[in-house]
């Protein structure tokens, strides 16, 4: 629910793709500027820009027009609404428009970027162009989530990839730069596995795998260990593979 804590209306907050600086006139790229006109803004109207390199910026409509939106930017204000902590996501991508659902509100969360996995158990099956079209849908979503919640740096979300050539890629950590490159948490039904204290005493970043529908193959969960992911759990609930990442995030992304 949105916070009332204050009465001053919100501005329209529009991310620019572009570096921004303050004390210039700018067009809007496509994207913004669409935005911007599904909001019926007018010459006067003050808005927020936010580029993703942090912070943000006071904004004012100079101009409206069927296809250019020119903006003046004024002065440059250093807010963050980040987690202290950088939890990344990697999940297994769930079926149907629930990716979207995921994408969306692990953003809102606070998710430090998102890696869409292809395993065993995937419905999903996504490659060369199909897997490059979603990889930027996905990353529009997080946009937009950005622009609602108030964040000013955009997660990155990476192109998908099957599991072990990101394991690979990932490689085991080494013990001397283990607290460097932070956690890394499987999310496991493992009888044995742990459930991590609250609140959690580190700030190091952690990085959550989270399985598709069905969960991971033994051999697949076999692998994550080998590449340093600890066994952790969520509780003694069956969470769908949408849900798990997303709770995740509520409990540890602080």
């Amino acid at each position: 629910m949105p916070s009332a804590a204050s009465d001053t209306p919100r501005l329209p907050r529009l991310h620019c793709t572009g570096a921004l600086a303050p004390d210039q006139t700018l067009a809007l790229p496509d994207g913004a500027a669409r935005h911007a006109q599904v909001l019926r803004l007018q010459p006067g109207d003050r808005i927020t820009l936010f580029d993703g390199r942090g912070g943000e910026y006071g904004a004012l409509v100079t101009q409206m027009g069927r296809r250019e939106v020119l903006v003046w930017i004024e002065a440059h204000e250093s807010v963050e609404r980040e987690s202290r902590r950088a939890l990344h996501l990697a999940v297994g991508i769930p079926a149907n428009e629930r990716m979207d659902w995921l994408v969306e509100k692990a953003t809102e969360l606070g998710a430090a970027s998102i890696q869409p996995l292809l395993a065993q158990r995937s419905v999903v099956r996504l490659q060369g162009e199909r897997a490059a079209r979603r990889q930027l849908h996905w990353q529009a979503i997080a946009v937009a989530a950005c622009e609602q919640c108030g964040r000013n740096r955009v997660p990155l979300v990476h192109e998908p990839q099957e599991l072990p050539t990101w394991l690979q890629a990932l490689g085991q950590p080494a013990s001397t730069a283990a607290h460097a490159a932070g956690e890394r948490w499987l999310l496991s039904l493992d009888p044995q596995a742990h459930t991590p204290p609250l609140p959690l005493t580190s700030d190091a970043a952690i990085t959550v795998l989270s399985g598709p529908e069905g969960g991971f193959s033994q051999a697949e969960e076999a692998a994550a260990r080998a590449a340093g992911f600890q066994p952790v759990t969520l509780g003694v609930r069956v969470l769908r593979a949408d849900t798990a990442p997303v709770l995740a995030l509520a409990r540890w992304a602080d």
